[in-house]
């Protein structure tokens, strides 16, 4: 080839020459932050722009703030929108494009127009919470109470992917020997596909819920534009009513999505995530240990105690029952004599009462015996005085027929034998 050929330094100072123009310097922009970090008082981004209906990444350009504007900058964002500058802000920003020969295109930004507010991220992210919010289930899964030791972990990530990997050697290298059982349901963490998977996973895991203590949904960090996919209506309605506790931990400490919002608990990290489950096992097993501790003491002090007891009732054992004995008998002697005193105290008083009854019942009964005596007598006078006998002594006389006594002479026919009876003797008679 004839045609000379350039160094790619050489390129690069032409590109460099070519973007130094009015056109791209100082010119205002509109995208979506995106991977910001500070370092050494400079501030290092990604500028996005977005497809308004999918989300997804038309242009991308590395955007720096040097520290001699940013502090200024920062604090006009902050003080004007109450946030700080960070990723999934959309704003308005003035910057010129460079090219380093070394690392390439970057847009310098020199200002920002802080009335430019939220970002596609964040806005959308509020939409989500506050529909949730009015259909009463943002606080649902949150408000799940956990079982005492979570051993059962349902895994909601992808297979291959290094948050996966940390959260099962993490898990399962405990020092404590938990014995946790999980099972992987697959699903895609990154791109369009990730809310209808990680749904798919949820409603497997629901047809078997019973099998398991919560569910983690987990997730290796990266560039904070990826996570655009967790920001969606579906995937966080069907996480705040999910029947089981969701541990969220997507990303770096720094990376926040909506998920973090409706989930029972959010961790920084896949590895944090399994931290967490270790040490709730860890509490329980403290707890466990310390209420061992002090089973075993009570025991020990009771078995002390009772030892104890036990020498002093065999020291006293070969003279307790002599001594028993002693006892008894001095306790018996002593009833003995209260029994005599209290015998002669009482029976004494009686015996008198009862000499002086008898003595009273005697008299009475001669008393009782003469009236009745007297009546007696009374009566038998009476008795002799209203006799047959004696009133046929008075001149009386009684006259039968066939042994019956007559009243009436108009009762006896004529030629009746009558027989009268008189106080000395008997007369038959005929009845004319």
């Amino acid at each position: 080839m004839n045609e000379q050929s350039l160094t790619l330094l050489q390129l690069n100072q032409r590109i460099a020459s070519l973007m130094t123009v009015p056109e791209t310097q100082n010119v205002w922009i509109t995208a979506e932050l995106s991977d910001v970090s500070a370092r050494g008082g400079h501030c290092y981004m990604e500028l996005l722009q977005k497809h308004p209906d999918t989300g997804a990444t038309l242009a991308k350009a590395r955007g720096v703030i040097w520290a001699n504007v940013y502090s200024r900058i920062a604090t006009e964002f902050l003080a004007a929108t109450g946030q700080r500058f960070a990723s999934g802000l959309k704003v308005m920003v003035r910057a010129s494009a460079t090219m380093h020969p070394v690392y390439g295109m970057s847009l310098v930004i020199s200002a920002i127009n802080p009335e430019y507010t939220m970002g596609d991220l964040l806005r959308r992210r509020r939409e989500i919470l506050e529909r949730l919010q009015k259909e009463g289930v943002l606080e649902l899964n949150r408000q799940l109470e956990w079982v005492e030791v979570p051993l059962r972990i349902a895994i909601v990530s992808a297979r291959g992917a290094a948050g996966y990997g940390d959260f099962i050697n993490q898990l399962y290298n405990n020092s404590s020997r938990l014995n946790f059982k999980t099972h992987l349901f697959e699903a895609v963490m990154q791109g369009e596909r990730t809310p209808t998977t990680i749904i798919a996973a949820l409603n497997e895991i629901a047809l078997q819920q019973d099998e398991w203590d919560c569910v983690v949904i987990i997730r290796g960090g990266g560039a904070t534009s990826d996570l655009v996919a967790f920001e969606d209506y579906e995937l966080a309605l069907n996480v705040a009513q999910f029947p089981l506790p969701i541990i969220i931990g997507i990303g770096h400490e720094r990376d926040i999505t909506v998920l973090d919002y409706v989930a029972n608990m959010r961790v920084k990290t896949p590895t944090a995530a399994a931290e967490w489950l270790i040490n709730r096992g860890n509490d329980a097993l403290e707890y466990l240990r310390s209420m061992g501790n002090a089973i075993l003491q009570k025991v020990s002090d009771r078995i002390a105690g009772s030892k104890e007891q036990l020498s002093y009732y065999e020291a006293l054992l070969p003279t307790a029952p002599l001594t028993a004995v002693e006892r008894e008998n001095a306790r018996l002697r002593s009833n003995m004599m209260s029994l005599a005193q209290i015998g002669a105290r009482r029976i004494s008083p009686e015996l008198a009462r009862l000499d002086h009854t008898m003595k009273s019942i005697a008299s009475a009964t001669d008393v009782v015996l003469r009236r009745r005596g007297d009546r007696l007598n009374s009566l038998q006078d009476m008795l002799n005085a209203l006799s047959p006998e004696a009133t046929l002594r008075r001149g009386y006389s009684i006259t039968r027929v066939g042994g019956k006594a007559i009243t009436d002479a108009s009762q006896i026919p004529s030629g009746t034998e009558i027989e009268t009876t008189l106080a000395n003797g008997t007369i038959l008679s005929v009845k004319k």
